[in-house]
């Protein structure tokens, strides 16, 4: 399903871009971050601040939303790198991380804590497996399960659906071989636990998650794209969960789920035939003091707003005076 991007919001968003780097060998353009391919096995991967929801690109662009990504995955990634090496070198601009270029698995690791989100829709609808692995009856949604489980998915090309997969698919397909399956399967166990104990100290719950991995030349297998942010992981607030389950209520949630909650009510799940509703710039306002919230909640800081008078602008020179400064 292909969207239009309205440009009318574009003067305080980033929501394509189209660079020509120094080496510039290829541009791919992801759901919501682009990413430059330069001599030299460097990367300069840009986040926009496009929102994706049911795999399908909203029409308008989010403030600040590229730069929360960028900034909550750049700093999850520094908080990791002692147990699992990754791609990044630099963040040259608030929207621009730059890395070693990696060939990526042609998977997502996704692993859940808590029954939430895609593995309560199926277990809603009678299901005891997921990706071949089997969810405990009796549970209610959010319920934490008894220990994590990962459910990964195929990756989806842009505007693809991604597909759940199991473990003994993947292996027998041949998209994984096993001996870096088992690497990619302790890789993320190991992040999300610290993932984990880092949202505890914020007062949060990391309820599920999912991590991408890619293999240098040096065929070292490491994380990559990006980390723990609101549009890869779902948060709750560690405070009152107990009793919200209790009493069958909702939880508060810290993730994107709020912006799929409002496409449902407004009757799209990216099904074909359905609508994208119109988002209102009150509306985008809503869904840009969200993002910041998630940033201030989960990272513990105070959000700096990047200047948004002329991002394309600050990003060229950013990364143009960090690609200078390697020579």
């Amino acid at each position: 399903m292909s969207i239009t991007i309205d440009s009318s919001n574009m003067g305080n968003t980033i929501i394509d871009t189209n660079f020509h780097f120094p080496g510039q060998k290829s541009l791919y353009k992801g759901k919501v971050r682009e990413v430059y391919q330069l001599e030299n096995n460097i990367l300069v991967m840009v986040a926009t601040d496009r929102l994706s929801a049911f795999d399908v690109v909203m029409p308008k662009g989010i403030p600040y939303k590229g730069q929360i990504l960028n900034q909550i995955a750049t700093k999850m990634m520094a908080d990791t790198a002692d147990i699992v090496p990754n791609w990044l070198m630099a963040t040259p601009d608030p929207n621009v991380a730059v890395g070693f270029a990696c060939e990526p698995f042609k998977v997502e690791m996704v692993i859940r804590g808590y029954l939430s989100g895609h593995a309560a829709r199926e277990y809603k609808l009678g299901k005891r497996m997921l990706c071949g692995v089997a969810m405990p009856q009796g549970m209610t949604e959010n319920d934490k399960f008894p220990s994590p489980i990962i459910t990964p998915a195929t990756k989806a090309e842009m505007g693809d659906h991604d597909e759940d997969i199991s473990r003994e698919a993947i292996l027998e397909r041949g998209i994984v071989s096993e001996e870096d399956y088992l690497v990619l399967e302790k890789y993320t166990k190991a992040l999300f636990q610290r993932g984990t104990e880092i949202a505890a100290k914020r007062g949060l719950i990391l309820v599920d998650t999912k991590y991408e991995f890619g293999k240098t030349k040096d065929g070292k297998i490491v994380l990559i794209d990006e980390i723990h942010t609101p549009d890869s992981s779902r948060y709750f607030y560690a405070d009152g969960y107990g009793e919200r389950q209790n009493r069958g209520e909702a939880q508060k949630q810290l993730s994107k789920e709020f912006v799929r909650q409002w496409l449902i009510s407004n009757n799209f799940q990216g099904l074909k035939g359905q609508v994208v509703p119109e988002m209102t710039d009150d509306y985008i306002q809503t869904v840009s003091d969200r993002y910041i919230e998630l940033y201030e909640n989960i990272t513990g800081e105070k959000l700096i707003k990047a200047d948004i008078s002329d991002i394309q602008s600050r990003i060229e020179k950013n990364v143009l005076g960090y690609l200078s400064s390697l020579k």
